[in-house]
């Protein structure tokens, strides 16, 4: 059985009194420990392909299961929780809280966990150093590179120990030289943590450091 299993799903949404399909029929199966590349044109749907796989949104059709979790029928409050414990995101843009520093930021996984506040903290720090932060742990986002800051929303999504990472286009925002070393950071953490990964990008290079490459084409995915 694959890890994540992703059979027949449909999404649309309504546009200028329209409904418009940006996902038919589409099959994703993705083993355990696999890293695999969703690539594609903007606007073919690889966010929301995303956001289901990880229970932000829900299928109009289909079937997602995530080890061994059926997320289709699950009450809203059950899908908050598998995302919180399960799954973890990396955007484009990384959504840090400006007022609150790179430890904090981190830890707010956990917090919303209702973790110790001693075991939330210890974890955060001990994950940016990490992703090579360790002399940044009290900088607020707007003292840190843009890099720099997509290196605190890694270890975020680390934080709860996930099994499932997301990233949607993570280095989409960042120089040449910045996204190559996050690259390998991603790839590390893959690695390290014994995580399952899926990761929208229109950059080949981080494609090309990936398992296997699937193009999102017309509502389907294309093995490449």
């Amino acid at each position: 059985m694959p890890f994540l299993d992703a059979r027949g799903i449909v999404k649309s949404y309504p546009v200028g009194g329209r409904s418009l399909t940006v996902l038919r029929d589409l099959d994703l199966q993705v083993d355990a420990g696999e890293m695999v590349a969703i690539v594609g044109a903007s606007g073919v749907g690889k966010s929301t392909l995303l956001h289901l796989l990880g229970g932000l949104d829900r299928a109009d059709q289909g079937s997602i299961e995530v080890d061994g979790t059926m997320l289709a029928g699950l009450p809203d409050a059950e899908i908050v929780a598998f995302r919180n414990h399960h799954v973890g995101f990396v955007f484009q843009f990384h959504h840090l809280l400006p007022e609150f520093n790179a430890v904090e930021n981190a830890e707010m996984p956990m917090r919303i966990a209702r973790m110790k506040l001693a075991d939330a903290r210890a974890r955060a720090e001990e994950l940016l150093r990490r992703v090579g932060l360790g002399e940044r742990l009290l900088h607020v986002p707007g003292m840190l590179s843009g890099g720099e800051q997509q290196r605190v929303a890694v270890a975020r999504a680390l934080v709860m120990r996930p099994k499932l990472l997301l990233a949607d286009e993570p280095t989409g925002d960042l120089d040449e030289a910045t996204a190559e070393s996050l690259h390998g950071l991603l790839r590390e953490m893959h690695r390290d943590f014994g995580l399952t990964s899926v990761i929208a990008t229109h950059n080949p290079r981080l494609a090309a450091a990936c398992d296997r490459i699937c193009r999102l084409e017309g509502g389907r995915l294309i093995p490449s």
